[in-house]
């Protein structure tokens, strides 16, 4: 049972920019600029659509990030909410390029994004020369300003081409994968450790094609921020689910949290701390063309550094010494 202490009414103000910024994106400030060219302010729209053309490559040549938006102090405030921290156990020597698996994937993945796409945390501190990637689905970047937004924070696609680009040009890149993807997110229930990770090999691949370092993660307390209703398989709902998630490549689900008064429920995460441990990288060779043999064996070592990780870490933050990571 969740522990309802009284949120700082201002953390909990801020916290609500982060989803209804993009919302804000997405139904005002997008229908405001089509409605200004249809004004005599119709050049400024036009100039950005122009751009937004020419463009249309850049999320997947490494992005534009900004180390002004990384650092805004709203990160910090949504930060104590919780409150989120990263735990580093080794060094990521800044000569090498990695691909990080993000586990679990939570419903909003609060430690990935907090941890690496802000500096809330001091992640450049903590890991000084390394430049982290967040990948997310392609088609938030086929969004005019949202695409902008994103980048800004240091998001990636998680298309093939773009994280091909940030592993062979230069080193200290390190492109998280949130493994489990839509799947996991429909699973996401407080007090749950179950993985879908058994057939997920393609990040593995990945690496081995460029000689990149596996690094594990996992992020304690990111299922406990939200309690999720659980469809049955027969039920319609589960159905439309399903339909969505093919139909979009997004999920839908019915969550909900806590609300600003003591004791009620709403959106509002509740405020359990979040912790992303960053594991030992598990080197690997550079293979033009690795077989599938050789992909199976690294990504047997990954979930076995993965396990690891988990066994090590879980008493100290919140699960039993009986509790297990489960594949899926």
């Amino acid at each position: 049972m969740h522990c309802f202490k009284q949120p700082k009414h201002f953390q909990s103000l801020i916290l609500l920019h982060w989803p209804l910024s993009y919302l804000a994106l997405f139904w005002i400030i997008q229908p405001l600029l089509v409605y200004l060219l249809l004004t005599s302010l119709w050049p400024l729209p036009a100039l950005y659509f122009a751009w937004f053309f020419l463009d249309w490559k850049t999320p997947e040549q490494g992005g534009r990030r900004s180390t002004w938006v990384r650092n805004w102090s709203i990160w910090t405030h949504i930060r104590d909410y919780f409150p989120i921290k990263i735990v580093k156990t080794k060094d990521l020597p800044p000569e090498r390029n990695y691909v990080m698996g993000v586990h679990p994937h939570g419903l909003l993945t609060f430690g990935a994004f907090f941890n690496f796409c802000t500096e809330a945390t001091g992640f450049s501190k903590i890991f000084p020369g390394i430049t982290p990637h967040l990948a997310t689905l392609s088609w938030f970047f086929k969004i005019p300003l949202i695409r902008d937004y994103l980048m800004a924070k240091g998001v990636c696609s998680v298309s093939q081409p773009a994280i091909d680009y940030l592993l062979s040009h230069g080193t200290g890149n390190l492109v998280g994968i949130v493994v489990g993807g839509v799947g996991e997110a429909l699973q996401s229930v407080p007090n749950t450790t179950t993985l879908i990770l058994q057939k997920r090999k393609g990040f593995v691949r990945s690496a081995l094609q460029h000689g990149a370092h596996l690094v594990p993660t996992f992020t304690f307390g990111e299922t406990e921020a939200y309690d999720q209703v659980l469809f049955h398989e027969d039920s319609r709902m589960y159905k439309f689910q399903s339909c969505f998630r093919r139909l979009l490549g997004f999920y839908f689900c019915v969550f909900y949290g806590r609300g600003f008064r003591d004791g009620s429920i709403g959106l509002l995460p509740y405020r359990v701390p979040i912790t992303t441990v960053v594991g030992e990288p598990l080197p690997l060779p550079q293979i033009e063309k690795p077989s599938q043999e050789m992909v199976d064996k690294y990504h047997v070592l990954y979930m076995d550094a993965l396990r690891r990780l988990f066994d090590q870490h879980k008493a100290q933050y919140g699960f039993s010494e009986t509790q297990n990571l489960l594949f899926l």
